[in-house]
């Protein structure tokens, strides 16, 4: 990997933290929208300036495929339903299946690993084996008319 590659992977990284972090609160907050949120967080957290392209278009696209996006999830969860799940871990599987089902310079592992990373940073002790089978098993059945978006 080059000096380049790893920039864009660290600040890509980071990106999909923040947008955990505005997703978890946009769900907290119980009004709005997804893009709604992430203004109000550009307006009021010191985000890298590298990181905001990538970190809006992880929100903007979830927003637009919300329904796509959750249905998916939904049909990837064994004996759950998505909204009885941690909001955290619900936020994880959001950005994660986001950009396996619908950003497409993203490889799919990679999207699964980093979400599994976040869930072992942010989540509780189940949290990774759990991120990690829902998104595998997500990753196995697409939902049917989905389109990955370059």
């Amino acid at each position: 990997m080059s000096g380049v590659e790893r920039t864009i992977h660290l600040e890509r990284s980071r990106a999909r933290a923040w947008a955990v972090q505005v997703l978890y609160q946009w769900e907290m907050s119980g009004e709005g929208s997804p893009e709604t949120m992430l203004r109000q967080t550009l307006g009021k957290r010191l985000v890298g300036v590298t990181r905001i392209p990538y970190l809006r278009r992880l929100i903007e696209t979830y927003g637009a495929h919300r329904a796509e996006v959750d249905a998916a999830i939904t049909g990837a969860l064994k004996n759950w339903r998505l909204e009885r799940l941690a909001a955290l871990d619900r936020s994880i599987l959001r950005v994660a299946a986001t950009e396996v089902l619908l950003i497409e310079e993203v490889p799919r592992t990679v999207a699964i690993h980093e979400a599994v990373l976040l869930a072992e940073r942010y989540g509780g002790a189940d949290s990774p084996p759990f991120v990690n089978g829902v998104l595998e098993a997500l990753e196995r059945v697409p939902p049917r008319g989905s389109a990955r978006v370059p």
